[in-house]
């Protein structure tokens, strides 16, 4: 890793720390908020892998107190909501589980938007962590399907793989507006982008995409 790669690594996990956010990625999810606002005050919101909590904090401090936050992890997550955020329900869970969306329900029936910083443990394999990605990603998305309102927004992470073309045509057909990210906050060396769905539409609607994909590094223009 070289200097400015360190520097910038350094600077994003001093911020975190000062700014008591428990990982420096939630400025990944700050990045995409400045840009397209699609945190509202008095949305309701899903965020899945939230542990350690950063973007579930964030995202409380977004949509304010008469908002809600929903965050699910394999591992516990307990962080103390800030003063005028919105209650965050911490669920420790597979997302995978069957069982999960009933229990989900039962403190919200559908959300406003989706949010997932996901990741599978990599293997050192460019190409089976890429697939491991998506698998993941698609699983979301199916999440999406069940829990997102009309017109509801989604956020995720992956890992680019030869499979990434067909997922973004695959978030066109059911949002208005796809943009794919990369924050400077990301680290350099990863691999790993954010696809943002905007104006979710369910199955039987015609979708008319608003503007066409945005690819690159957008965030850094």
């Amino acid at each position: 890793m070289d200097y400015k790669v360190r520097k910038i690594n350094d600077y994003y996990a001093k911020k975190a720390k000062k700014e008591n956010y428990p990982a420096r990625s939630v400025y990944k999810l700050e990045e995409v908020q400045a840009r397209f606002r699609f945190l509202r005050r008095g949305d309701s919101v899903l965020d899945l892998g939230c542990f350690p909590g950063s973007w579930s904090l964030f995202a409380s401090q977004e949509v304010g107190p008469k908002g809600v936050v929903v965050g699910i992890d394999l591992e516990q997550t307990d962080q103390e909501v800030r003063s005028g955020g919105a209650p965050i329900h911490w669920l420790c869970g597979d997302i995978r589980d069957p069982a999960l969306v009933p229990l989900v329900r039962r403190i919200r029936p559908a959300f406003k938007v989706l949010i997932s910083d996901l990741a599978p443990k990599t293997t050192g394999s460019r190409w089976a962590d890429a697939q491991q990605s998506l698998a993941l990603v698609r699983h979301t998305l199916a999440l999406a399907g069940e829990l997102l309102l009309e017109r509801g927004h989604y956020l995720g992470k992956v890992f680019q793989g030869e499979d990434f073309p067909p997922l973004v045509e695959q978030l066109k057909e059911r949002f208005s507006t796809v943009k794919v990210l990369k924050p400077k906050s990301s680290r350099v060396e990863s691999r790993e982008v954010f696809v943002l769905g905007m104006g979710f539409q369910r199955p039987g609607t015609e979708v008319v995409n608003e503007e066409e994909n945005e690819t690159g590094n957008i965030l850094q223009a």
